[in-house]
């Protein structure tokens, strides 16, 4: 695991991606003292929106009751 400061990492963050990929982070350390650590982030394959379904058990004539039922109302 490599230090560099602000500059370094800037000028060659590409270089500084691929080698955080390779050896799982890389820290980036500012004049005033504040440390940052780089690493590679977990794939997203889905929406944040994607949400699991469930099952009710019910045909599509009782779901139209309950919907007539409840736009009566």
């Amino acid at each position: 695991m490599n230090i560099y400061t602000y500059s370094a990492a800037r000028q060659n963050l590409a270089s500084l991606l691929d080698e955080a990929s390779k050896t799982g982070k890389v820290i980036i350390k500012r004049k005033d003292g504040s440390i940052f650590e780089v690493s590679p982030a977990k794939e997203i394959n889905s929406s944040p929106l994607d949400v699991p379904g469930i099952s009710i058990n019910t045909d599509q004539d009782e779901i139209n009751s309950i919907l007539k039922e409840i736009r009566e109302r």
